[in-house]
């Protein structure tokens, strides 16, 4: 029997046999052959392969998805049937008597400086699909069996280094019981989809998790991190009674499902969901939400050589309205860079990504691309009250420009003829420091607040999210963060507009009070955290809630904020 503690980032108790994922090596090194024309058959052999890989995957997309998206898998299967692009690796093998792998390497090298030298963005964009489908046959190639969690079919508890968040994505409507990682943190995104579909997540095992072997029988408790595998007998009764007791206290959190978010004495707060894809939102509604205080639409953007088409997006943010019938659905334009990455447009890396080319700034240099977004927005807002949030905003320049490029999208759809909704609410995200410093002007611009505090933490205290050596600098109740906190809910409650937290602190068991204290209307979580939220709010009557605030907000230090907040907790 094997125990170990590592960061427990969603609750949840879980039983199955571990699917250990290895870390791919698609390194290519440069080696002589003496046969060229055996190493040939090797590139012809595994492009045949790829091509009977990229059907299936094409018959399946058409099946669950949709004909339009499976329309990029025929591009793949033309290029592998383009005998340039074959023949280049076959040539480079015959010239150059090198391995087949090295080949497919260079080959790629060259097809994809070739299509980012044309003078057209959507050919530019082709790139990323001559690295998926040179990826493939270098698989194919190596014997590197396609991604374990595409051929889940039986219940299981992941381990593996890490989990993209393409990676998490495909868990969804997979037997996954819950995953551990090998790195990350509470906040990785890993971690936030976790809890977003609500099964029970470990990060930052290290090498803890190379003692777990691939279908050892795994017991893990996502709350305090705990791991055991191999259980003997004594440890199997044990889990099995804290399943019960798991059990019966989801059972009195049920009480809550359809009672509004309020303090004991009806101040009210509002309890959202957050989401990443529109079927996300089921979990929502049946959850009881109010609303989804945060739709991630980059999740549209993910996982995918080419970009979502107007058409698309569309249904997507439809079908998330039609699921909340009526209640709010806030969506955030695209967010990504740091470490969300999309393929499709091919962005150059960089030292300090969280820091650079990202968000709202990628949005305004790329209008383009914004405007397929916020005309499919702006269509969808006709079936419900779809909201627009503005993310990364650092001043009020970039609100007014973003609240341009959107009233071209209205002026574009009005002189097409197609219907939308022009009264859309629009809203910004405040995570930057200097976007709370000055709430008090950005609130003049803007129908809502909602604070991101997954990077406002990040940023105020100058601490990578995900580093694991100096996460125990990232707290949440630092008095910095809070005072931030506070000073957006006053400019947002005295200029009479909602202000929400969209961030992991919303949902953290305890926090809902705190920041009803500090002023915030509005708290949008992980679907699983909603109903306790709702049971921690109505404990308390607002008036011990801006006690407690009061409190926090007058520590000298977040370990003081921490002991005045256990001893509350616990009181």
């Amino acid at each position: 029997m094997v125990k170990f503690k590592a960061i427990g980032v969603s609750e949840g108790l879980a039983k199955a046999k571990a699917l250990v994922i290895k870390e791919e090596d698609l390194s290519v090194v440069k080696e002589t052959v003496a046969d060229a024309e055996a190493e040939c058959k090797r590139v012809l052999d595994a492009v045949e392969k790829a091509k009977q890989q990229i059907e299936v995957l094409r018959d399946d997309a058409e099946k669950n998805i949709g004909a339009a998206e499976a329309e990029i898998f025929d591009a793949h299967l033309m290029m592998l049937d383009d005998p340039d692009f074959v023949e280049g690796m076959t040539n480079i093998v015959t010239d150059e008597k090198v391995c087949a792998e090295y080949a497919c390497f260079v080959n790629c090298e060259n097809f994809q400086a070739m299509f980012r030298a044309l003078d057209d963005e959507y050919m530019q964009a082709r790139a990323a699909d001559i690295g998926d489908i040179s990826q493939r046959v270098i698989k194919n190639l190596k014997g590197i069996a396609d991604n374990a969690i595409d051929t889940i079919t039986e219940p299981c508890i992941i381990v593996a280094n890490d989990l993209t968040p393409s990676d998490t994505a495909k868990i969804g409507g997979k037997p996954v019981a819950g995953f551990i990682t090998k790195i990350g943190g509470r906040t990785s995104h890993s971690a936030i989809m976790a809890r977003s579909m609500g099964i029970p997540a470990i990060v930052g095992a290290g090498e803890k998790a190379d003692e777990i072997a691939d279908g050892d029988l795994l017991l893990i408790d996502g709350a305090a991190g705990e791991v055991v595998a191999q259980p003997d007998e004594q440890t199997l009764a044990d889990f099995a009674e804290r399943q019960k007791a798991d059990a019966a206290h989801r059972a009195m959190l049920a009480q809550y499902k359809d009672k509004e978010g309020a303090t004991s004495d009806g101040r009210r707060v509002i309890i959202e969901g957050n989401i990443g894809t529109p079927d996300d939102a089921v979990r929502v509604a049946e959850l009881g939400g109010e609303g989804v205080g945060l739709f991630r639409s980059e999740f549209l953007f993910m996982d995918r050589t080419d970009l979502p088409s107007e058409e698309e997006q569309f249904a997507a943010y439809k079908k998330a309205c039609e699921i909340m019938q009526g209640k709010p659905v806030i969506i955030r334009t695209l967010d990504i860079g740091g470490d969300k990455e999309v393929p499709a447009l091919a962005l150059e890396q960089e030292q300090n990504p969280f820091l650079g080319y990202r968000a709202i700034r990628i949005c305004l240099n790329q209008p383009e691309l914004f405007l397929i977004q916020l005309r499919a927005l702006l269509r969808a807002a006709q079936y419900g009250d779809l909201r627009i949030m503005f993310p990364m905003i650092s001043s009020v320049d970039e609100v007014r420009d973003a609240k341009q490029v959107l009233e071209q999208a209205k002026d574009m759809l009005t002189a097409e003829g197609v219907p939308f909704n022009s009264n859309v609410k629009v809203g910004i995200m405040v995570e930057i420091p200097v976007a709370a410093v000055c709430a008090d002007v950005l609130a003049k611009e803007v129908d809502f607040f909602s604070i991101g505090t997954n990077d406002l933490i990040q940023y105020s205290c100058a601490v990578d999210r995900i580093n694991e050596k100096i996460s125990y600098l990232y707290r949440p109740l630092h008095p910095g963060v809070l005072r931030l906190i506070a000073m957006t809910a006053k400019a947002a409650n005295e200029n009479g507009i909602e202000v929400g937290v969209c961030g992991e602190m919303a949902g953290t068991a305890g926090m809902a009070p705190v920041l009803c204290g500090l002023g915030v209307t509005n708290l949008s979580m992980s679907a699983s955290a909603m109903l306790a939220a709702k049971a921690d709010l109505a404990k308390h009557s607002y008036d011990e809630c801006r006690e407690l605030a009061d409190k926090l907000l007058a520590c000298a230090s977040a370990s003081d904020a921490e002991r005045i907040f256990t001893d509350w907790r616990e009181s």
